[in-house]
């Protein structure tokens, strides 16, 4: 599957707290949103 690269905009204390979360996990930030899209997408369309 092929990848794109996005610019996101988001509350960098958020941002911060979050990547913390992420590091501490051993996860990636990218997949971890990736996830969120593919999860929502799911409840919408029954799947991807």
């Amino acid at each position: 599957m092929e990848s794109k690269n996005i610019t996101l905009r988001v509350n960098s204390d958020l941002y911060e707290n979050y990547k913390e979360f992420c590091k501490k996990k051993g996860l990636l930030i990218s997949r971890q949103f990736e996830i969120m899209m593919e999860e929502q997408l799911k409840k919408e369309r029954g799947k991807f």
